[in-house]
């Protein structure tokens, strides 16, 4: 899955698609209606692509996540994000196991598939060509170890 250019705009419910940038700024299309907006420098931009997951090691990029979500359900919509506190975060542990329980809420939970189940709406939840070569390179150091 790739969210090179998926942004969440502080104050802005949803997800945006960066399009083109500015001198002041940059154009923003919403992922829900598809209306663009310009976003000027002093926002609160944050790339989906650059955000993390506190881990007991350390971070994992949301992109691991997503794609483990992704793989789970087989591209298709994960559970809603609407769901109790205790079955979101329950989830979150069959996703990511060893995510740290004392630094990541379930608030940060239902962001995480609202904005995966926003993504597969829009088709963008697909396997990119770097996960073809990984599932590529697992099967084959499998087949050798047999």
């Amino acid at each position: 899955m790739n969210l090179e250019k998926v942004l969440s705009i502080s104050g802005k419910p949803g997800l945006y698609v960066l399009r083109v940038q500015t001198r002041t700024g940059f154009v923003a299309e919403s992922l829900s209606d598809g209306k663009k907006i310009t976003v000027n420098l002093k926002s609160n931009v944050s790339l989906l692509s650059e955000i993390s997951i506190y881990t007991y090691d350390g971070e994992k990029p949301l992109t691991e996540i997503m794609n483990n979500i992704a793989v789970k359900h087989n591209y298709e919509q994960a559970i809603s994000h609407k769901e109790d506190n205790e079955t979101l975060l329950a989830y979150l542990r069959e996703v990511m196991p060893d995510y740290d329980e004392d630094r990541v809420y379930a608030s940060d939970v239902k962001k995480i598939l609202n904005w995966y189940n926003t993504l597969q709406a829009k088709g963008m939840a697909v396997e990119t060509p770097a996960e073809e070569t990984e599932a590529v390179v697992a099967e084959t150091v499998e087949g050798v170890k047999e």
